[in-house]
């Protein structure tokens, strides 16, 4: 039995179709903090972390909702599929997401995005990726060593070189999952 959520990462999802599809206000775009602040609650009830949900795609087609879920222990196929039958609920009543979606609920798996400030103290000392919105002491991509994560900002130690980050200016960051 798998418990690791470094390992395999699963993914258990469905196919959604909405008629009306409008998010509240009929904005045709959602932002995935949207529906974050709609999924979390629930997932958080259920035991589990939701550590980040993305909507990509277009509402014409090819729509993909990820959310990423965690518990201490790790992670099981099981889990997934109980989290995806209560998101999808969720879902099916509120209506937040424009055209026909695909589901998937998954473990963060190695490459573990890192969300917000608590999920960088806690991983404080590992390998990291660090995408930056805009170019930071003249580049954008830093990996090397998460060596501080304060409440705005990290510091990643790259090739000896420590590098201040702010989470406001991070596109995206990630754990380096090992080969």
């Amino acid at each position: 039995m798998i418990r690791d959520p470094a390992a395999a990462g699963f993914v258990f999802g469905g196919r959604w179709h909405r008629e009306s599809g409008l998010p509240k206000g009929g904005a045709e775009f959602v932002d995935n903090s949207v529906i974050r602040k709609l999924l979390e609650p629930v997932v958080e009830d259920m035991g589990y972390e939701l550590v980040m949900v993305e909507l990509t795609g277009s509402s014409s087609g090819g729509q993909v909702l990820r959310a990423f879920i965690d518990a201490p222990g790790g992670i099981l196929l099981e889990d997934c599929e109980q989290v995806s039958r209560q998101v999808s609920a969720i879902l099916d009543v509120e209506d937040p997401i424009k055209g026909e979606y695909s589901l998937e609920v998954s473990s963060p798996g190695v490459d573990r995005p890192l969300v917000r400030p608590e999920h960088f103290h806690r991983f404080q000392g590992s390998q990291v990726k660090v995408l930056m919105r805009e170019a930071c002491l003249g580049r954008r991509r830093f990996t090397g060593f998460l060596a501080e994560a304060g409440s705005e900002f990290a510091v990643v130690e790259v090739d000896g070189e420590a590098y201040e980050l702010s989470y406001q200016g991070m596109e995206k960051a990630n754990l380096v999952g090992l080969d």
